[in-house]
């Protein structure tokens, strides 16, 4: 007896090796274009498809789960990340969601020494003064900036990519401090030779670059507040590669622009698209769009746990990554 195919939708263009094999083993519904769904799009989707394949721009709230029908029993999220997914109304309702751990920590530790170097040694400024041609020859005085050897980078989230951006960070000189929930093993601090801070307060007021890596949750929302970011040295730097929701966004342009903070390089923001303009004016801020997991290799492996999660399920198996609303 031949076994139906699952019907599966995905809601983005995915490289073309990641939809060449889904069509191989799934009834797949893929994309002519990159355009997020609409509420509506999405609501449809759901209601007719076995798995849904969504990403980071598709919020799956409980007002939308409320349209599935009895049909969808996966999501099979394409990234890490699911605050954009509302796991415990999806669970109650049968509905099983997955995601793609583990595959972009290098790929986002790069970007946020990237971040790190681009801000303190303001090569954007260079950039810009190159490109527009301006450029009046070498000067002792020109474009200084900051050695991140022997700066003290504090780490907020010390999980895989936390861990990952350390590693990096000792091979440049710095001394690594990191905030966690819960404090590492004494071997790993050992290895990446990371001193802890129980206290996010006292970490921030110490650190020359604090970079964010800790997930978007209830409990990380605004994190880095006003108050806590008027803790920061005026020299300091912060770089978010995480969620933009974990800093306050208006808050901390105004403390750029008022020059309480030396720098800032930001690849998330707290809405998405909708760039603070203020930010866009100001020569010491590095803002990129979403890049850091942008890697053909990493966007490749993210499609390829996804069509093991949907193949797992599809065989009868609980995911291998199956997130549980504990865990977010």
């Amino acid at each position: 007896m031949v076994r139906e195919r699952l019907s599966v939708v995905v809601t983005r263009r995915l490289p073309e090796v990641v939809e060449t094999r889904m069509t191989e083993l799934f009834d797949v519904e893929l994309r002519d274009d990159d355009r997020p769904f609409t509420r509506e799009e999405l609501a449809d989707a759901m209601r007719r498809s076995d798995v849904l394949v969504p990403t980071i721009t598709d919020n799956i709230d409980q007002a939308l789960l409320a349209q599935a029908g009895d049909k969808l029993k996966l999501i099979a999220n394409f990234g890490a990340g699911v605050d954009h997914i509302d796991v415990q109304t999806a669970r109650q309702r049968g509905i099983l969601v997955s995601n793609t751990p583990g595959v972009l920590t290098e790929d986002t530790a790069d970007m946020t020494m990237a971040l790190i170097l681009a801000v303190t040694r303001r090569i954007p400024e260079g950039l810009a003064v190159m490109q527009a041609g301006t450029w009046g020859g070498w000067s002792p005085t020109a474009f200084l900036g900051g050695r991140v050897g022997g700066r003290r980078l504090g780490i907020l989230g010390m999980g895989r990519i936390g861990q990952a951006v350390a590693r990096r960070a000792r091979a440049f000189g710095m001394q690594i401090h990191y905030h966690n929930r819960r404090r590492l093993h004494d071997d790993i601090e050992e290895e990446l030779e990371a001193t802890y801070w129980d206290s996010l307060d006292q970490m921030v007021s110490r650190m020359d670059v604090i970079s964010v890596n800790c997930p978007h949750t209830p409990s990380t929302f605004h994190l880095m507040n006003a108050r806590r970011l008027k803790l920061m040295k005026p020299g300091a730097v912060i770089v978010n590669t995480s969620r933009g929701e974990v800093i306050d966004e208006n808050a901390l342009t105004r403390m750029l622009r008022a020059g309480e903070l030396a720098g800032a390089g930001l690849d998330v923001f707290q809405r998405g698209v909708e760039v603070n303009p203020r930010l866009r004016e100001l020569s010491n801020v590095v803002l990129l769009p979403h890049m850091g997991s942008a890697t053909r290799e990493g966007r490749a492996e993210t499609g390829e746990k996804v069509i093991i999660n949907i193949k797992t399920f599809a065989d009868g198996h609980r995911p291998p990554d199956l997130v549980l609303p504990s865990m977010v």
